[in-house]
């Protein structure tokens, strides 16, 4: 960059409510705190404020941790308004607060110090670049996967009231959570709900329930295996019987929701024109999870700087000339687990041919599991993650799709 001397530095610690912000010069002298509101209305009134105290020589470099969450909305009018706006990894900011023989905790101190970073590292920090249609496609990823954990914690909830009611339960139906099944647990939670009913009354309405895909005796042996569990009746068993029907309800609930939520991603992926899904193992949602996490592949220069930042790549720890590479724990860890699992599909055997489903990767799955004596597959499964990453990193460089050629 040009002449350090000719520009201010503001490190701003960003939150819901409200943002601090430092400003220094080059030489980390303080020339003014701000404290404002995190409202897009009142940033027009901290850049008057600040350009009244900083000198008018002075240009401004502003700095920010958080860029996609409580400092978006900052980052956007800032960068809408022509200002650089670099992304400072907390990392940094961290080691920079943690430097001084007196460690401090508060908004000042941390504005001051992500200020301090700027000085330094002004050179390496990327441009903080909130794209917005990145940003919405990880609200989508985040917000199915903690709806589709609230629904494995509901189906566990709904077993566990299935054990203490039904006894053979798992063998009335070949899906517990299908279709029929739920109808099933609906109308009758418990077998009190079974009483005076009849074969053909339950062949009847389990015909309804699956499309005519039920048959009399199905109804037979359902009803033979609660006439071998004995009687299961509790007492408060009406209360417990709408707990059931409460876990059926909302079984369904997050069914439709997670399809609806798939259906946005499938649209907002396909604006991106990248062809992931073109990868053996690769659908929209495990897409939509690689390309929220990586956001812009144009902040990578190649294809080892994501594997840095997916974790993927090894950390060299070394002294005296005489080191090792040891596992990385840093990085985007949601994205490493993303990877984890695609590379162990990668590796699997179909089951009705029993043939690989990815023969390339799978043939050098089986060369890196032979070169190593110890039991554990995931060393090799890490040397498939990294072949991943060049694959996905050249498919969204290039938007091409995935050919799966010998070479």
């Amino acid at each position: 960059m040009d002449d350090g001397s000719n520009y201010a530095f503001i490190g701003v610690d960003v939150h819901k409510e409200q943002h601090t912000a430092v400003v220094i010069d080059w030489w980390t002298r303080v020339l003014g705190e701000f404290t404002f509101e995190s409202k897009i209305s009142v940033y027009p009134e901290f850049i008057k404020e600040l350009r009244e105290k900083i000198p008018e020589n002075l240009n401004l470099i502003f700095g920010l941790e958080d860029v996609g969450g409580n400092g978006r909305s900052l980052a956007v009018f800032l960068k809408e308004n022509r200002y650089i706006v670099k992304e400072v990894n907390p990392s940094y900011s961290s080691s920079e607060r943690k430097s001084y023989p007196t460690t401090l905790k508060n908004d000042t101190w941390d504005a001051k110090c992500i200020a301090e970073v700027l000085v330094k590292k002004i050179d390496i920090l990327k441009e903080a670049n909130p794209n917005d249609l990145y940003w919405t496609l990880k609200q989508f990823v985040y917000r199915r996967d903690s709806i589709v954990k609230s629904l494995s914690i509901t189906k566990i909830q709904l077993h566990e009231q299935l054990t203490k009611s039904y006894t053979s339960y798992k063998k009335f139906f070949a899906e517990i959570e299908g279709k029929t099944a739920l109808a099933f647990w609906e109308k009758y939670p418990s077998p009190s709900k079974l009483k005076n009913i009849t074969t053909k009354e339950l062949k009847e309405f389990l015909l309804e329930a699956s499309n005519n895909s039920c048959s009399t005796k199905k109804a037979e042996s359902i009803l033979s295996f609660i006439a071998g569990d004995g009687d299961t009746f509790r007492e408060y068993q009406e209360h417990r019987d709408e707990l059931v029907r409460s876990y059926v309800r909302y079984i369904r609930f997050c069914r439709e929701e997670i399809e609806e939520l798939e259906s946005h991603m499938k649209k907002i992926i396909s604006k991106l024109d990248y062809k992931l899904e073109t990868l053996t193992g690769v659908g929209i949602v495990t897409a939509s999870q690689i390309i929220a996490e990586i956001g812009d592949i144009n902040r990578f220069k190649s294809a080892d700087k994501l594997a840095k930042y997916a974790s993927v790549a090894p950390t060299n720890f070394s002294s005296a000339g005489k080191g090792r590479d040891v596992k990385s724990k840093q990085g985007n860890r949601r994205l490493n687990g993303v990877l984890f699992l695609l590379a162990k599909q990668q590796v699997q055997l179909t089951k009705n041919t029993g043939k690989p489903r990815n023969p390339i990767l799978y043939d050098y799955y089986l060369r890196k599991t032979g070169e190593r004596k110890s039991k554990s597959k995931v060393p090799a499964l890490i040397c498939i993650m990294r072949r991943l990453v060049n694959i996905i990193y050249g498919m969204m460089k290039n938007k091409t799709e995935y050919v799966m050629e010998y070479r």
